[in-house]
């Protein structure tokens, strides 16, 4: 795939995640950083073909207007971009300004929502079109939504189609809009969001119908990352775990969106789900997530584990994790990017479960240990060649 121009496909394409992706890609190709944090760059994924660096071509979807560039300045002043870099990549920061979309708002549209996936669609396949590119991947990085409730359209591919197709409906949340419009445009698409996306029936549907594939959701960036290396040490030593408690404090947008608990209900379920699927269900897990603005893009993580071990010994784990969730995120947005791209590529189709290294709540897999799931990776990416 080297040398094939292809698309990376942003959805929430002016927030904090996209601009530090767009901006450290910038950074890459100009030689100014090292690719650190980017596992496509470890050599055990050196055999899948991958689209290099300079292959990736930006654009995306947003609702909100602010400049790539001022958002590169905002997140330089909070600590995530070194100032250093922000004249070397102004212009492509602008750039990839020009290829940026309106993106769906289900408050502001009218119509039908068959008509807003229609016009989403043209917009990837124009960019497309325009830059000659062999594929678009796409990737949601846009803000959390609560979750929603099932309806049986969901899992039956023509009824949600009819359903799109009535002005009077609202059937898909604004995430699985973009996900039926990237499919419908021929791409495969990443959910990086706890999201519905494209976790539904009727969307797994029309993937496989597209023969193309997809991966997701919630990119496990922190505390979650922790917890599925951690928890199997537990298991593999017989220690009873008893509880596990955790608290998250963030600021910037991730706090500003979270501190709704409706649309903290997506993420809390996604990481406790995790938890429960490595410690089984006899384990009490209380999470928290707190919005403490003063830490901008800072996140920090606290857990408290008690667990049991020999004759009935009562012992204790605390650990702290703190970082800016768009560095830790960033990266792996690029890096699912190329791998999905060398995916489709490859004639994959589907859920791509060896993927789940990735995320918190995996699609196609419910494999969360992170040894395994880094095992199922190199495997997989092998396998691509």
């Amino acid at each position: 795939m080297a040398d094939e121009p292809t698309g990376l496909w942003l959805i929430g394409a002016r927030g904090s995640v996209a601009t530090t992706a767009i901006s450290g890609l910038l950074a890459l190709r100009a030689g100014l950083a090292p690719p650190t944090g980017c596992v496509t760059e470890l050599p055990e994924l050196a055999a899948a073909r991958l689209p290099s660096w300079d292959d990736l071509v930006v654009g995306g979807h947003d609702v909100v207007h602010t400049p790539l560039v001022k958002r590169a300045e905002q997140l330089a002043d909070s600590g995530v971009l070194p100032h250093r870099l922000l004249p070397a990549i102004a212009a492509g920061l602008r750039a990839a300004d020009d290829e940026v979309r309106d993106g769906y708002h289900p408050v502001t549209h009218r119509g039908a929502q068959a008509d807003a996936a229609r016009r989403l669609a043209e917009d990837i396949t124009g960019f497309r079109e325009r830059h000659g590119l062999a594929r678009v991947v796409v990737v949601n990085v846009s803000s959390t939504e609560p979750p929603v409730p099932a309806v049986p359209e969901h899992d039956d591919l023509d009824a949600l189609e009819r359903a799109l197709a009535d002005p009077a409906r609202a059937v898909l949340p604004a995430s699985s809009v973009a996900a039926y419009a990237a499919l419908r445009a021929g791409c495969p698409f990443v959910d990086f969001t706890p999201s519905t996306g494209i976790a539904l029936p009727a969307l797994d549907r029309l993937a496989h119908r597209a023969r193309l594939p997809y991966a997701g959701r919630d990119g496990k960036t922190g505390e979650t990352l922790l917890r599925t290396v951690l928890a199997p040490m537990f298991t593999a030593r017989a220690l009873r775990v008893r509880s596990w408690s955790g608290t998250n404090l963030l600021g910037g947008g991730d706090g500003a969106t979270l501190r709704d608990p409706a649309h903290a209900g997506s993420k809390l379920e996604s990481k406790a789900r995790g938890l429960a699927a490595l410690l089984g269900g006899g384990v009490t897990a209380p999470l928290h997530i707190d919005n403490v603005p003063d830490l901008g893009e800072q996140k920090t993580a606290w857990d408290h584990v008690s667990f049991e071990g020999f004759l009935g010994v009562r012992m204790s784990l605390q650990l702290t994790w703190t970082g800016l969730d768009s560095a830790l995120a960033a990266p792996l947005v690029l890096d699912l990017a190329r791998l999905l791209a060398a995916a489709h590529a490859a004639g994959r189709v589907g859920a791509q479960g060896a993927l789940a290294f990735f995320f918190k709540d995996p699609l196609g897999d419910d494999e969360h240990r992170f040894a395994e799931q880094t095992r199922a990776l190199h495997r997989w990416a092998r396998d691509l060649a």
